[in-house]
């Protein structure tokens, strides 16, 4: 992959200017509505992603370190399974569902039937660059919309690939991929045109900015932020497997994603042996030098390796902490001895460091979480299932998982979104369709007859009846 992707243009107020014209006047032309044209532009993007797919990895790679399995399973390959699973289901997703009708409108049917929003705008992040760009990239072309989608500039190779192969597979009216720091694209793009849905994913911060930006315009928004997703561990939990999930879920893209483990609490009869079975995961995982290993990824840039740097000064470390700061890596590192007013439990981590809290009673438990609220993710360990699902049925997340993590993103049947600070809107699968589209309500009279009771002058007779009928 050539070097010199990094270094291409941003684009330029005009470029934006004339690419929202392009595409509002393609989405007029109606083209985009057929089941078959948008059938075709997914198949086209699945083919554009598997002809280019060494390409994909080695930008992934190089801008965030991931390797080959990560890049493949969390990023490609999960496209590809939205892509499947949405050209599996379109045919179903947009055909208008009949639903009932009150008596009083008889004789009548009613319809709801999905629309497409029209165009539509897509802000994707750093840290997983492909699937959650084109993921909801998916699920716009699904609905029948025209897209613009802006990739992350932190992840250089990603968004210049992303931009080469986009422009070259597809009509700008239809998709098109702009470039740029987000600090500058985004107000130009949101405060200067107008879109029919606007797509975040991102942080908290960023995202009250975009909710700001669209106000003005009433444009709706998807807001998929993130949050301090608690990792609650109970006695009852099998603890080399709960070990072993847990230190997945912060190994993999080394913590950098939105639903990871942020923090854990631990029954405090087991803290000892279940913190004893983390580092032995952890050294396993490792092998022999976590540094060396070409597993294991890195911090996206030294921004943020240096506030994770600061948040290890918070606690005691009870394993790991060392650091390669020429090479932005960092391992998995336990800490313990905290306060829920430090500042690696004010703000999502996004990283591979673990605090620990331990309870003994569920009011311990309840102070513990209550202190970071509408977590994006919530994940119960337990074998005493009936605690475990009364626990998550007392608190309120945007997704969850017993007995594992990560692997509820990658079901497409469940819709994924925050609640709260974490986020709002889903998406995934149909979820992510009907987000992208208008539910348009309709409602289709007969003829044959048309009493004249229900018009005036109103009779008393009439309005008895339509009391009674409607009480």
């Amino acid at each position: 992959m050539s070097e010199t992707l990094e270094k291409m243009p941003s684009t330029s107020a005009e470029e934006i200017t004339a690419i929202v014209a392009q595409q509002r006047a393609f989405f007029e032309t109606g083209k985009t509505r057929p089941l078959a044209f948008r059938k075709e532009q997914l198949k086209k993007l699945k083919w554009v992603l598997q002809k280019h797919e060494a390409e994909v990895l080695q930008a992934l790679a190089m801008d965030i370190g991931k390797p080959p399995f990560e890049g493949f399973s969390s990023d490609v390959g999960l496209i590809y399974n939205e892509i499947n699973f949405a050209l599996a289901n379109m045919y179903k997703w947009t055909k208008p569902k009949r639903v009932p009708s009150p008596i009083y409108t008889w004789p009548t049917s009613s319809y709801i039937e999905p629309q497409p929003k029209g165009n539509v705008l897509i802000i994707a992040p750093w840290n997983y660059p492909v699937n959650l760009a084109l993921g909801p990239l998916v699920s716009a072309i699904a609905a029948g919309n025209t897209a613009v989608l802006k990739p992350s500039e932190q992840t250089p190779m990603v968004e210049a690939l992303l931009h080469k192969l986009i422009t070259e597979n597809f009509d700008p009216g239809c998709i098109a991929v702009v470039r740029g720091s987000g600090i500058t694209v985004v107000p130009e793009l949101m405060l200067n045109h107008r879109f029919d849905h606007v797509f975040f994913t991102g942080s908290k911060a960023v995202g009250r900015k975009i909710a700001e930006m669209a106000a003005p315009k009433l444009t709706p928004i998807t807001l998929e932020l993130g949050g301090k997703s608690p990792c609650v561990v109970h006695k009852s939990a099998n603890l080399k497997v709960a070990a072993k999930r847990i230190v997945f879920g912060k190994w993999f893209n080394v913590g950098q994603t939105c639903i990871a483990p942020d923090y854990l609490i631990i029954h405090e009869s087991i803290k000892e042996d279940f913190t004893a079975e983390l580092i032995r995961v952890i050294e396993s995982f490792s092998e022999s030098d976590i540094f060396q290993s070409e597993h294991f990824g890195k911090i996206v840039n030294k921004e943020k390796f240096d506030r994770l740097e600061r948040f290890m000064k918070d606690g005691k470390i009870i394993y790991g902490g060392k650091r390669d700061v020429e090479n932005l890596k960092m391992e998995i590192t336990l800490i313990g001895d905290l306060s829920l007013e430090n500042d690696i439990m004010k703000d999502e981590i996004f990283g591979p460091l673990l605090p620990i809290f331990t309870f003994k009673h569920e009011e311990e438990l309840f102070n513990i979480l209550n202190a970071n609220p509408d977590p994006l993710a919530f994940y119960v360990f337990a074998r005493n299932t009936s605690w475990a699902k009364k626990l998550m049925h007392s608190r309120a997340f945007g997704n969850g998982a017993i007995n594992n993590v990560l692997l509820q993103f990658s079901n497409k049947h469940l819709p994924f979104g925050g609640i709260g600070t974490s986020g709002y809107g889903t998406s995934h699968g149909k979820a992510g369709f009907d987000t992208f589209s208008q539910q348009k309500g309709l409602l289709k009279s007969a003829t044959w007859l048309d009493p004249n009771l229900k018009y005036p002058p109103y009779s008393g007779f009439v309005y008895k009846f339509i009391r009674w009928l409607m009480r």
